[in-house]
């Protein structure tokens, strides 16, 4: 009780790793009284309002609390910083963000402590980096050489889109002139010696990743034929700017350095072979995803109808229904988590989120059968919305056909695709699924493209989840994530013995 007047006084203002240890309930909760009036009642029911559990607006107040400790300020006072900092403890200390941290920031956002209507998620997000910023980030010594790169780089960023003008900057301000200024000092001139040239060329042929390991560089020939083109493309522009009269010096990469293009077709058989290889495990891969999610199904609804601390058997597997401490208190029973736990009995592995499992299974059978029926590719299904199914009728027979239009992604193509009755099932199972976990509506979200950095403007996306109270559009990663969860289910293995995994050329 003296620690925590102290504390509450503000006599000391504790470390966040020292709160989050010292887990006092009653601390937090009396630093909750003291919000001014009607400001507690309001994050509630703003956190309500959204779509939160009692247990995620209680986390979340815990941390606003643990913030008001550590600052020694009230809650008026807090600012976006604020929860940045505490974001970036709990990552350096733990791995990961304390638990509560997002939705501290929606409740100090709905109350109006914090001016923002964004996520944390995407307050978080920097997008689009200045030319100068990427450049810098490879510690290059000499300021002339990187001034060069600077405006090198300007004028070729409106001609390319912001993935391409990354793998750009890093090419030829990291594989290139870093790797050469690491290995001859103080250098500062395009007029390299042809010693310094063919060391640069050896070195490319491999890099080293994050693993340590060293790998066999494969795009070695695109980058030379970038630096080739830096160099030509500044002795082209010295006959229009004088600036570039300086740097105008014959190209370091020959013609000839680029007869290694039938490597590049190689590659590309190499990568045609992996699909030779895996289409006929296809109908397996499709019977998997369906079975996976069937058993999915089953599981869930039996676990649904068994009451909670009681056992029911499955498939001849004994499972214990869990209700989580955390939703054990008393006003949380009957507006507790929304996700099912299941346990199986005598069984030491930690407790199954079975309604969550149904989902990763439903969305892996929905990506898969929409890859299959499309052809497009895998980041494309992010981009797909409700209003890219349309009609056309007919001119001849009237008949009204439906189309599903793909925006442009990496070919810079509109695509407008025949929908199949099969591609048709599948979409219109998805539709029905959003619009039952969200009152009959598809949710208008924001899509956040991790290639350009850029956030897009709120759409009815079809791709999207709701793993906590905010709805999000599945990323490239996730749907990697799924395609690898239902190959490592099949149990089918490649050439060298080992389980089948995605790469985007796969479908």
């Amino acid at each position: 009780m003296g620690l925590n007047s102290l504390l509450i006084s503000r006599v000391v203002l504790p470390r966040y790793v020292f709160l989050r240890g010292y887990k006092a309930m009653r601390l937090c909760k009396d630093v909750q009284q003291m919000f001014p009036a009607g400001q507690l009642d309001r994050m509630r029911d703003f956190g309500a309002e959204i779509g939160m559990t009692h247990r995620h607006i209680d986390e979340g107040l815990r941390v606003i609390s643990s913030i008001i400790l550590h600052t020694g300020r009230e809650l008026a006072q807090l600012t976006a910083e604020d929860v940045f900092y505490l974001r970036a403890v709990g990552r350096r200390e733990t791995g990961e963000a304390y638990v509560g941290t997002h939705s501290a920031w929606d409740l100090l956002g709905g109350a109006g402590v914090i001016d923002s209507k964004d996520t944390l998620k995407d307050a978080l997000r920097h997008g689009q980096r200045p030319t100068a910023e990427l450049v810098d980030a490879y510690n290059i010594q000499s300021t002339q050489v990187r001034n060069l790169l600077v405006r090198y780089l300007e004028e070729r960023r409106p001609g390319i889109d912001y993935g391409t003008f990354r793998g750009l900057v890093r090419e030829l301000a990291g594989v290139f002139w870093a790797d050469i200024e690491a290995r001859h000092p103080g250098i500062d001139t395009l007029r390299l010696p042809d010693e310094v040239v063919d060391g640069w060329k050896q070195r490319l042929v491999t890099y080293v990743n994050k693993s340590g390991e060293v790998k066999e560089r494969r795009s070695r020939i695109d980058v030379m034929m970038r630096v080739r083109g830096f160099y030509l493309d500044i002795q082209e522009w010295a006959h229009e700017d004088p600036f570039w009269v300086q740097w105008a010096v014959p190209s370091p990469i020959t013609r000839g350095d680029g007869a290694g293009n039938h490597k590049i077709i190689k590659t590309t058989s190499r990568m045609h072979q992996r699909v030779r290889e895996r289409l006929p495990h296809l109908p397996v891969l499709l019977q998997t995803a369906e079975r996976v999610h069937r058993e999915a199904v089953a599981l869930l609804e039996a676990a649904r109808a068994t009451p909670f601390n009681e056992t029911f058997e499955h498939g001849e597997t004994r499972y214990l229904r869990v209700l989580p401490k955390v939703n054990q208190v008393p006003s949380r029973l009957d507006h507790g988590s929304p996700h099912v736990y299941i346990k199986e009995v005598d069984s030491t592995e930690r407790r199954i989120s079975q309604s969550l499992v149904e989902d990763d299974a439903f969305w892996a059978w929905a990506i898969i059968e929409t890859l299959r029926h499309t052809g497009v590719r895998a980041e494309e299904p992010t981009e797909l919305i409700h209003l890219a199914l349309v009609s056309y009728k007919l001119p001849d027979t009237s008949e009204v056909v439906p189309l599903l239009q793909i925006v442009p992604s990496k070919s810079n193509e509109e695509q407008l695709l025949l929908v199949s009755p099969e591609l048709a099932s599948v979409l219109a199972t998805i539709i029905k699924r959003l619009r039952d976990v969200n009152g009959g509506k598809i949710p208008l979200i924001s899509r956040y493209d991790s290639h350009e950095r850029v956030t897009g403007p709120q759409l009815p996306h079809l791709f999207q989840r709701r793993p906590y109270w905010q709805p999000q559009v599945m990323s490239e990663a996730g749907i990697k994530r799924a395609l690898d969860r239902t190959l490592e289910a099949t149990g089918l293995r490649d050439q060298a013995g080992e389980p089948l995994r995605y790469t985007p050329h796969d479908f």
